[in-house]
């Protein structure tokens, strides 16, 4: 018979047929080397079909078909249905193709190419960076796909470009290195994958740890003349005594109202702290409250998750023998912050526990609690939890603990 490929290929009782042989050439089997097809879920229609096509009278007398219906799917012997069909293999490619809809696209070779293109990658990224096998060998084993071969060319470039100027005398800001190594100004921003691999270099070319903390990441950036963004962020200082006579010192002692101090303020004037109890607050409205009610308390706040800025702040007083307190929201980042505060700083948790939820009693927020903790006080959570909402710090039972001068009676209306 001579087959009308049209009428074949647009048989939906064939389509499986016409798919798995896709597959096979896709896989990269050359067409002539097929020489049967197992089909998982051919229709009884497409049985039928082919074996009306493929038994002869002799194989009908012996009970024996050519198409044989086994546990994994239909086998159907491909050379004999081209041949029957009137067709040859070089027909497979343009037959499978228009019944599935797209081209056949080996990829078997296209493996093999981009095989090569990793291996040309990697050889490359060897060369750039003679001076960084381990972190060489963190892009490795990270992988790549056909996708990023691009980008971590890049990578590689702009990373060998900064590593080889360093250290930076005068200093750069990192905006400029990032500008001047990749052509962006926030390619290397430290909560990007550049950054990370920047700080890892440096990392390695000094022999030390890489820092996750972000005040200690900053400071082995300024150590090799890199310097990271310390004029934006700020953290809130009020009625905090200070005692040395610097700029930054001056300036809280003079301040009837909170002062934003920067990295650069705390890392090249920093304030030399009077002995105090430093309450560390999660939101600004707790310095609103504490000014509104005539609280003596010395406040710090870190508007939330911590930056540098507030590390470094932090940092400080511990070295100064300055004892902290610490008081956030009661829901589970709140209580995450507090718990890494208080394990990292020696500092004392202030309305954050049990009796805390119970004193906000039957009116706490509207805002429904967040799924479970995996640190925190467990005490405190059961609590929130059998309440079922955040308690935040603009709550009255939150205010009063914060804003009560230790050791001493709150205001009258605080």
């Amino acid at each position: 018979m001579s087959a009308d490929l049209d009428l074949i290929a647009d048989d939906p009782d064939l389509a499986p047929l016409w798919a798995a042989i896709h597959a096979r050439l896709s896989a990269g089997q050359p067409p002539e080397t097929i020489a049967s097809v197992r089909v998982p879920e051919l229709p009884p229609a497409g049985t039928a079909t082919l074996r009306s096509w493929l038994d002869t009278t002799t194989r009908r007398r012996s009970v024996r078909s050519a198409v044989a219906i086994g546990p994994t799917g239909v086998r159907v012997p491909l050379r004999e249905l081209l041949t029957v069909l009137g067709l040859t293999a070089d027909h497979l490619p343009t037959l499978v193709e228009r019944a599935v809809g797209h081209p056949v696209e080996n990829r078997a070779a296209d493996r093999r190419t981009a095989a090569t293109l990793r291996q040309e990658l990697w050889d490359y990224t060897s060369q750039a960076l003679p001076h960084l096998p381990a972190l060489v060998a963190r892009i490795r084993t990270a992988g790549v796909t056909d996708d990023d071969l691009a980008s971590v060319r890049r990578l590689v470039d702009a990373l060998a470009a900064a590593t080889s100027q360093l250290p930076h005398i005068p200093a750069v800001s990192l905006a400029k290195l990032s500008h001047d190594c990749a052509g962006d100004p926030h390619y290397f921003d430290l909560d990007t994958t550049a950054g990370i691999r920047l700080v890892a270099a440096i990392a390695e070319l000094t022999n030390r740890p890489a820092p996750s903390r972000p005040d200690l990441v900053r400071a082995l950036l300024a150590d090799y003349g890199v310097i990271a963004d310390r004029l934006s962020a700020t953290v809130l200082l009020y009625q905090v005594q200070a005692v040395g006579d610097g700029p930054v010192d001056r300036r809280l002692r003079e301040a009837a109202t909170p002062v934003a101090l920067t990295l650069l303020d705390l890392t090249r004037t920093p304030p030399t702290l009077a002995p105090q109890v430093l309450t560390v607050v999660e939101n600004p409205s707790v310095l609103e409250a504490a000014m509104a009610c005539g609280s003596p308390v010395p406040l710090v706040c870190t508007s939330g998750q911590l930056s540098s800025v507030d590390h470094t702040l932090l940092q400080l007083a511990v070295d100064q023998g300055i004892h902290l307190r610490y008081s956030g929201d009661l829901d589970g980042s709140g209580l995450r912050i507090a718990e890494y505060v208080a394990r990292t700083y020696g500092a004392e948790l202030v309305a954050m526990d049990s009796s805390t939820v119970q004193e906000a009693g039957s009116e706490p927020s509207s805002v429904s609690l967040g799924p479970a903790l995996e640190t925190g006080e467990e005490t405190a959570w059961d609590a929130l939890r059998a309440g079922g909402r955040v308690i935040f710090q603009e709550h009255d039972a939150v205010l009063r603990q914060v804003l009560r001068q230790p050791g001493a009676l709150p205001k009258a209306g605080s």
